[in-house]
């Protein structure tokens, strides 16, 4: 089977359910916003959070796609930085646990953290980001022999603000013959780094994952349709995701729109790290494009119906029988 490498922030995602707004209001954290803090800030959020009972799980977007790809089947390593500390621990063990073959470098800082509030009546989420230990890793950390002999290698959108390690990490890629993905993750990335962006797509990337905002982001096209047929031109495969309206996929005059797949929503979080995860899967067996996307959708859909990342195994299961008989209905040996 083929395999695949991911590069990104190594976050631990810190859950907790609050009884009112004090703590939001105490570190002047909107509700519903995303904000970025430093590790002082970080260390007393998470100290108040301990004793309302918190749930941890390992995150950040490559991760999250990895972690899929290792529990499809596919040989799976992930390339990160974290703090010699407990969530640093809890971050490797995680991985671990679901397969995924660590490449994970040390800091002198704490592990980075998305500490996630879930509050009021609508479950509304608010987040306080501390990338921490992440943001440490560099061009220099990033060795040839972490490349060779993998497939693929996906690399999220967050770490693009960092270019020189972005840049040295697709030579690598491109050297060990991958096929290089990349997932647009953010808007405000996209267009703090669309120069950037267009130049190592147009050189290295073979496949673009993109949301609506992202795709306008990058080519300034309202139409996702139309900034699907612009990134189409600097890469052989792109896929615009459009929420709960599906996505559009295509690789020169091919093009198809894949339906999403039937879900009860309740919680978005992770649902394009996840279509990625099936797309690559399914794309790894020489499947037809149209068949990638419905891959995609299939597994999105599970993570969607769950609050987090994590699918649950009676999900697993589901998707894993609905993909097996897709694959196997055209032609695929799995």
């Amino acid at each position: 089977m083929k395999s695949i490498l991911g590069i990104g922030n190594a976050l631990t995602d810190i859950l907790a359910v609050l009884p009112d707004d004090t703590l939001l209001e105490t570190y002047h954290l909107p509700k519903g916003s995303m904000q970025h803090v430093d590790m002082e800030t970080g260390d007393m959020i998470w100290a108040a959070l301990k004793p309302l009972g918190v749930k941890y799980v390992a995150g950040g977007s490559a991760a999250n796609t990895i972690a899929c790809t290792s529990i499809f089947g596919m040989p799976s390593s992930f390339i990160g930085k974290i703090g010699d500390d407990e969530l640093g621990l809890l971050f490797k063990s995680d991985q671990e646990q679901y397969g995924v073959n660590t490449l994970l470098l040390k800091s002198e800082h704490s592990s980075g953290r998305s500490m996630v509030f879930v509050s009021g009546g609508n479950a509304e989420r608010t987040f306080a980001v501390y990338l921490g230990a992440a943001l440490d890793l560099v061009p220099e950390d990033l060795k040839p022999e972490y490349f060779t002999g993998h497939d693929y290698f996906h690399i999220e959108g967050y770490l693009v603000q960092n270019q020189a390690l972005i840049r040295k990490a697709v030579e690598l890629a491109h050297e060990a013959g991958c096929i290089i993905s990349l997932d647009m993750a953010s808007y405000n990335v996209v267009e703090s780094n669309n120069a950037f962006l267009h130049d190592i797509v147009d050189r290295y990337v073979d496949i673009v994952f993109a949301n609506e905002t992202e795709s306008r982001a990058f080519t300034k096209f309202n139409d996702p349709k139309l900034a699907l047929e612009e990134i189409s031109k600097h890469c052989k495969i792109v896929v615009v995701k459009v929420g709960k309206d599906g996505s559009w996929v295509k690789s020169g005059d091919e093009e198809h729109y894949i339906p999403a797949w039937p879900a009860n929503t309740i919680d978005a979080t992770g649902a394009g790290d996840t279509y990625a995860a099936g797309f690559i899967y399914a794309h790894s067996f020489g499947m037809p494009l149209k068949v990638c996307g419905k891959v995609g959708s299939i597994i999105a859909a599970k993570v969607v119906e769950v609050i987090g990342t994590k699918i649950d195994i009676p999900r697993w299961r589901d998707a894993k029988i609905e993909i097996r008989k897709l694959i196997a209905d055209n032609g695929g040996v799995l």
